[in-house]
């Protein structure tokens, strides 16, 4: 498991103050309210930097965040595609079978009708549930619903997930 967790991405800067504009990566825009220490980092966790939020507000499902030391719009610019990530200590407590999605990515997906049927690449949110995508030896990548009565057990700890596929989900990728 890494240290790290992102949390959400620079979209842009706002204002000619210095905030800048994030697309929250977590279910709770709102945790940005609460937002104190945290690192700007590239999309895997590359050249993580130390920044501190002194204020954050949220605005049409985006969080607006101004970090010490960035006091006007260039300087908000430059941040534009970084990535904000917390430790992990700092990260929301998750509730019972919730994950995050840093966690889920590397697992193997194992079905109980077919057996090994590749690992999790990425994990996005589709509608009101989140999708696996699954890299296959050979295959087109599989995308399998994140959801209970398919994905029945996950262990990160074990770096597995067993699952029932939907019936044709599976011809479907064939």
């Amino acid at each position: 498991m890494e240290k790290l967790i992102i949390i959400g991405k620079i979209i842009g800067a706002h204002g000619v103050r210095g905030e800048v504009k994030v697309f929250p990566l977590t279910d709770d825009a709102r945790r940005f309210l609460k937002l104190k220490e945290c690192y700007l980092c590239g999309p895997n966790l590359e050249k993580p930097e130390d920044f501190v939020c002194v204020s954050s507000r949220l605005d049409r499902g985006n969080a607006l965040v101004k970090f010490d030391g960035i006091a006007d719009r260039d300087k908000a610019e430059l941040l534009h595609g970084r990535f904000i990530a917390v430790d992990r200590e700092n990260a929301v407590k998750l509730k019972k079978d919730n994950y995050y999605i840093a966690d889920l990515i590397g697992l193997k997906v194992v079905d109980d009708e077919r057996g090994d049927l590749g690992t999790v690449i990425d994990c996005f949110a589709t509608g009101s549930q989140f999708t696996l995508e699954i890299k296959r030896d050979s295959k087109k990548n599989l995308l399998v619903p994140f959801v209970k009565v398919y994905c029945y057990e996950v262990d990160v700890e074990g770096g597995s997930i067993k699952c029932r596929l939907p019936e044709g989900l599976y011809e479907l990728y064939d």
